[in-house]
């Protein structure tokens, strides 16, 4: 079956959805962003089309762009809300991603594919974006769909998770290798709580959610790793699987209807399998909080 497109200490929650950030832009200053991942990070940037500028920092299509969820994902938020500095972002993640196509077959393009872009394109640092690895933020969010079309299939899933990273770490270190220092990880969310694997996997959930939470236990340790195999290099986690639980399981307290209902207001969840517009304004708070200080946030 094929899904629909889709540690450090966890940031505090956003009370409310929406909240008004105090911070204000540093007009002269210029930033780069880049991210990688699934549905939901993407907002259906196209390197060929209109690049990132002055005015209009996501570049192409039309701001919001296309979401995972509809509206304006965290992306779209960190971009133009909750910004310390212009940030000219490049998002290269692509609906349906997965790590490795040759391990899970990916809907459309994979993160090898998403790197590959940026190293033709941005990645050589042309004059459109002149990017240095101190003012230029890579951020991977990824694993949804690899462990979303697999998890009920068995096997050693502890041993399948570490050939994903292995392959995970390899794009990373090619991003490395052209120069970037500033890395954003972010965890798998707690998939098995959306509609769509409810439906279809109601006796499988705790097994997703083993497998999750295996998979993410190992991304934390290979982010350690990372660091310390890339010296100069500065890692930040997201636990977006924390984050995720805590509304979830208070929904009313974040402004939302339950943690079940999709694609009304006021619901969590855009769709079936990605979280609304409303969750990620909440996501990008806490990502902005995270790397608060930072030339981005």
């Amino acid at each position: 079956m094929i899904l629909l497109r889709s540690l450090a200490a966890v940031v505090g929650v956003a009370s409310k959805v929406g909240a008004a950030i105090t911070k204000s832009p540093e007009p002269c200053a210029i930033t780069y962003w880049f991210p990688f991942g699934d549905s939901y990070t993407t907002t259906g940037f196209d390197p060929n089309d209109t690049l990132p500028s002055v005015g209009n920092p996501l570049g192409n299509p039309a701001f919001p762009g296309e979401t995972g969820g509809g509206g304006e994902n965290f992306v779209g938020f960190d971009t133009t809300v909750y910004n310390r500095s212009l940030i000219l972002t490049y998002d290269y993640a692509v609906g349906g991603a997965v790590i490795d196509p040759t391990l899970v077959s990916p809907i459309t393009l994979s993160l090898p594919d998403g790197v590959d872009e940026f190293l033709v394109g941005a990645g050589k640092k042309p004059a459109t974006a002149p990017w240095t690895s101190e003012n230029a933020l890579f951020s991977v969010w990824i694993g949804i769909n690899d462990i979303g079309n697999t998890f009920y299939l068995g096997g050693d899933r502890a041993a399948f998770s570490d050939t994903l990273l292995d392959a995970y770490f390899v794009q990373v270190q090619r991003l490395v290798e052209a120069g970037g220092r500033n890395f954003l990880f972010i965890n798998v969310p707690p998939t098995y709580r959306a509609p769509l694997i409810i439906d279809f996997f109601p006796d499988q959930l705790d097994v997703a959610k083993t497998v999750i939470e295996g998979f993410n236990s190992k991304l934390a340790a290979r982010v350690k790793l990372f660091k310390a195999k890339n010296r100069g290099a500065k890692t930040w986690i997201w636990d977006a699987y924390t984050s995720f639980n805590t509304i979830l399981d208070a929904p009313q307290r974040y402004g939302f209807v339950d943690d079940s209902s999709f694609g009304e207001p006021g619901d969590f969840w855009g769709n079936s399998y990605h979280p609304a517009s409303a969750a990620h304004q909440i996501f990008a708070k806490q990502i902005s909080e995270l790397l608060a200080g930072t030339p981005w946030f």
